[in-house]
C-alpha cells in the first residue's frame, strides 16, 4: 500500500475499500457500483490482507445465492416456491392499481410482477414509485386459489444504502490531510489513480461531484466519446438517477396531471440526461419551456399550483466536431438538439465542463489504492446540500461588478460545491480559493462567450475577479488561450451571399473581442521579441518548435540547464529538443548543444545510460551533444541559452508536457507534441546582448 493509502485507513477505517476489489466480485452480475461497494464495506473495509479474502468470497457468495440473474429467474422463482421465502438483490419498482387500491412491486430481474406491498414500506421508501431501485428484499410465495390474488408478497425490502453516516467524523478526519492527499482521495474514491491525472484533469473529475452536493444546480458535458461522462451519474450514488435523452417527458421529469404525482425532481438529487446531444433529436417545446422556468426558479407547474424541488441537472453529450472546427463554424453547443440550442436554455446552465480535457478512460487508470466507499461519500455530499459556502471566497477576492446576476449566481454556485468538496471544514488559503475561482469563473464564461455567438444581444462580458490590492485579474478559458484566431469569431448569416445563392450563406465575421489580457499566451511568437507568457494546463497546440525554434535558429551554441533530466521520459524530451536542433539548423552548419543537469541518486548509471545514448545518436547529424552535473548539486534554474544573445527561462524546464498513459497500441500524442496536453507552465524571453 502507498503512504496515502495507510493514512486513509487509519483516519477511515470502515468506510473505505479497496478499489479494485468490485472487479473481483462483480462477474456477471449487471449491478451499480455502489450496490456492489455497499456489499463490500459490509465485509471487505479493512486493510488486513486475510480479512480482505475472506470478505472478497463472502461477497461472492451473496451475489451468487441471492442476485437475480435475468437468465436464471425461473430458478429463482422455484427457489422461492419451494422454500416459502428468499432473499433476493434485484431493481424494483412498485405502482398503485387503482382498481384493487393497492400497492404493487415488479422485479426487474427476477420479472414477476403484481407483488403485494404494504402502504407503510411506500411511505419509507417513496421512490419505489418514480423509478427502480435497487434492493434487498425477502419475497414470499403463497399460493390462493383466487387467480386474482398474486402468489407473491414481498416481506421486507431495503434499498441498498448505508444506514448511518458520522459526519462530524468525516470533518474531524479531513484536517488530517492536506489539500493534495484529500483531492487524491476523493480520486481514488470515484475510482481513479491519481498519479494519472495532473492537477486541473483532477478538479475536471471532481466537478462531475458538484450536482450532489449543490442543489438545483446545472451543468453541461459535451466531448469526444468513451471519457466516462455519464460514469458518476449511474454508478456512483443511489442519490442519482441516469435516463437517456430521448426517455425525457414532463410526467416522468416533472409532474403527472392526470393523478398528481410528482416526477424525477421531487425524488431524486440529481438527474442527469445522457446522450443529450444529437442535431436530430428533437424535444417537446413545453418540456423545454418547464426546464427552463425550473432551472432558473427551482419551480415549475402544469396547474393551478407552482410546485418546488432540489434536484440539480447534468446534461452530458458526445460532439461530432473537435473545439478549432465548432469554434470557427458555429459553436460549442452545436451538438445539442435544435429545441435545446435556444440561448434562454443554455442562459440558465452553472458551468460548462470541457470534455474535450477529458482523457479516454483506459484501463491503466484506474486505481488499486483505497477510497471511500461511494454510498458513504454519496451520503456526505447529500448532507452539504443543506449547507452554503457561496460567500466563503468574499474573504479573499472580489468578482467583477459587471458580471450579472445570473452570472454571478452561476460562479458562486460552482464556488460552493468545490469548497464542501475539497474544504467541508474550511481553512482553505487564499492561494487554494484562486485556484477554484479561477475555474468557476471559466466555467461560467464558457457558457457566456457561447452565447455572444448565438444571440447578439448578450453583451460580451469581462469576467475577471481582484485581491486585496484591487489589481484586476482576468480569467480566460482553455481554448481561448490555444484558438485565438476562432475564438472571438462569430458565424453568422450574410443576407447578400443568400440573395445570390450561396448555398451556405455563412461567413464569419469579428465580434468584439474581450478585453485585452495583462499577458498574452501565443502559440508560437511571431517575431524574436522579448516577454513572459503564461500556458495553461491541459492545452494543446504547442511544441519546442513553436516554443524555442525561432530563437534558436543561428545558433551555433546552446546550452540547456534543467536539473531534472533523470528518467527516461525527461531523456525523452531532451532527445525531441536535440531533433528540434536538427531540423532547425541548416545542413552544412555545426550546433554544439551542451546540458547540465543533476544526478539521479536512485539510478545514476541508468541515467548516464540514457544521456549517452543522446550523444550516440547525434553522431554524424550536425549536432554535437554533450552534458555535465552540476558541481553543487544544488541547481534549480531551468533556462535555455544561446551565443545569439537569448536566455529563455521555463519553470519546469522542457518537462512541460503530460505523459501520454497508453501502454500499447498508439497515441498522437507519442508522435506529435502538438497533440500533447500541457502541464500548467511559464515561459520567459530575455534578450541578453
Amino acid at each position: 500500500m502507498s503512504t496515502l493509502d495507510d493514512k486513509i485507513n487509519e483516519h477511515f477505517a470502515g468506510y473505505v475499500v479497496r478499489k479494485d476489489l468490485v472487479k473481483a466480485v462483480k462477474g456477471n452480475a449487471i449491478v451499480p457500483t455502489y450496490v456492489l461497494e455497499y456489499l463490500l464495506g459490509q465485509y471487505c473495509a479493512t486493510d488486513d490482507e486475510a480479512s480482505i479474502e475472506t470478505g472478497i468470497e463472502t461477497v461472492k457468495e451473496i451475489l451468487r445465492k441471492h442476485y437475480v440473474h435475468r437468465s436464471e429467474a425461473g430458478l429463482i422463482q422455484s427457489a422461492i416456491k419451494e422454500k416459502g421465502r428468499y432473499k433476493v438483490i434485484d431493481q424494483i419498482s412498485v405502482s398503485l392499481n387503482e382498481k384493487t387500491d393497492s400497492y404493487e412491486a415488479s422485479f426487474d430481474n427476477l420479472g414477476i410482477k403484481k407483488v403485494a406491498v404494504d402502504s407503510g414500506t411506500i411511505k419509507v421508501h417513496p421512490k419505489l414509485l418514480v423509478t427502480g431501485v435497487w434492493c434487498i428484499a425477502d419475497v414470499q410465495y403463497e399460493f390462493s386459489e383466487d387467480a386474482r390474488t398474486s402468489p407473491w408478497i414481498l416481506e421486507t425490502i431495503k434499498p441498498i444504502q448505508i444506514a448511518k453516516v458520522d459526519y462530524e467524523g468525516y470533518i474531524s478526519s479531513r484536517a488530517n490531510f492536506s489539500t493534495d492527499e484529500w483531492i487524491d482521495l476523493l480520486m481514488q474514491s470515484i475510482g481513479f489513480n491519481p498519479s494519472a491525472f495532473g492537477r486541473r484533469s483532477k478538479l475536471l473529475q471532481l466537478m462531475r461531484l458538484i450536482p450532489f452536493v449543490e442543489r438545483n444546480y446545472n451543468i453541461i458535458e459535451l466531448g469526444p466519446k468513451g471519457t466516462g461522462k455519464s460514469h458518476i451519474y449511474s454508478e456512483f450514488s443511489p442519490h442519482g438517477q441516469l435516463i437517456s435523452g430521448g426517455e425525457v417527458s414532463i410526467p416522468k421529469l416533472f409532474v403527472n396531471n392526470s393523478n398528481g404525482r410528482i416526477g424525477l425532481v421531487g425524488y431524486w438529487d440529481v438527474v442527469a440526461f445522457d446522450e443529450f446531444s444529437g442535431r436530430e433529436k428533437t424535444a417537446n417545446k413545453a418540456l423545454v419551456d418547464i426546464m427552463k422556468n425550473y432551472m432558473a426558479n427551482k419551480t415549475f407547474s402544469r396547474g393551478i399550483n407552482p410546485m418546488g424541488a432540489e434536484a440539480s441537472f447534468a446534461f452530458v453529450g458526445n460532439t461530432d466536431h473537435n473545439v478549432p472546427f465548432m469554434l470557427k463554424n458555429s459553436d460549442l453547443f452545436e451538438a445539442l438538439p435544435p429545441q435545446f440550442h435556444d440561448s434562454a436554455f443554455i442562459d440558465r446552465i452553472h458551468a460548462y465542463l470541457p470534455g474535450w480535457e477529458i482523457d479516454v478512460i483506459r484501463g491503466e487508470m484506474f486505481t488499486k489504492g483505497f477510497g471511500f466507499i461511494v454510498d458513504y461519500l454519496a451520503e456526505i455530499l447529500r448532507h452539504l446540500r443543506q449547507q452554503d459556502f457561496s460567500n466563503r471566497p468574499d474573504q479573499y477576492f472580489q468578482i467583477s461588478e459587471n458580471i450579472s446576476t445570473r452570472d454571478r449566481d452561476a460562479i458562486y454556485k460552482t464556488m460552493s460545491g468545490l469548497l464542501k468538496i475539497i474544504f467541508p471544514a474550511g481553512g482553505e488559503r487564499a492561494e487554494d480559493v484562486e485556484e477554484l475561482l479561477r475555474l468557476a469563473l471559466e466555467s461560467r464564461k464558457r457558457v457566456k462567450d457561447q452565447l455572444f455567438r448565438i444571440d447578439a444581444t448578450y453583451p460580451a462580458v469581462d469576467f475577471y475577479y481582484s485581491g486585496s490590492g484591487g489589481e484586476k485579474r482576468r480569467v480566460q478559458t482553455v481554448e481561448e488561450q490555444e484558438f485565438p484566431q476562432f475564438y472571438h469569431l462569430k458565424p453568422a448569416v450574410d443576407p447578400k451571399q443568400q440573395e445570390q445563392g450561396d448555398p451556405d450563406g455563412v461567413n464569419v465575421i469579428e465580434t468584439g473581442k474581450a478585453p485585452s489580457q495583462p499577458s498574452s499566451q501565443p502559440t508560437a511568437p511571431q517575431t524574436l521579441e522579448e516577454g513572459h507568457h503564461v500556458f495553461a494546463e491541459n492545452r494543446k497546440g504547442v511544441s519546442y518548435d513553436k516554443l524555442f525554434g525561432p530563437y534558436l535558429q543561428g545558433a551555433s551554441r546552446i546550452i540547456v540547464t534543467d536539473p531534472y533530466i533523470r528518467y527516461f521520459y525527461q531523456t525523452k524530451n531532451m532527445m525531441e529538443f536535440v531533433e528540434l536542433v536538427i531540423q532547425r539548423k541548416a545542413p552544412e552548419d555545426q550546433v554544439a548543444v551542451h546540458l547540465v543537469t543533476g544526478p539521479d541518486d536512485g539510478n545514476v548509471q541508468k541515467q548516464r545510460e540514457l544521456l549517452e545514448s543522446i550523444s550516440e545518436a547525434s553522431i554524424g547529424s550536425g549536432v554535437d551533444f554533450t552534458w555535465a552535473f552540476e558541481e553543487s548539486g544544488t541547481a534549480h534554474a531551468r533556462d535555455i541559452v544561446t551565443n545569439t544573445g537569448w536566455k529563455i527561462v521555463l519553470d519546469r524546464g522542457l518537462d512541460i508536457f503530460q505523459a501520454p498513459m497508453r501502454r500499447e497500441g498508439f497515441n498522437l500524442g507519442d508522435r506529435l507534441q502538438e497533440h500533447r496536453m500541457l502541464k500548467g507552465f511559464y515561459i520567459t524571453y530575455i534578450r541578453q546582448q
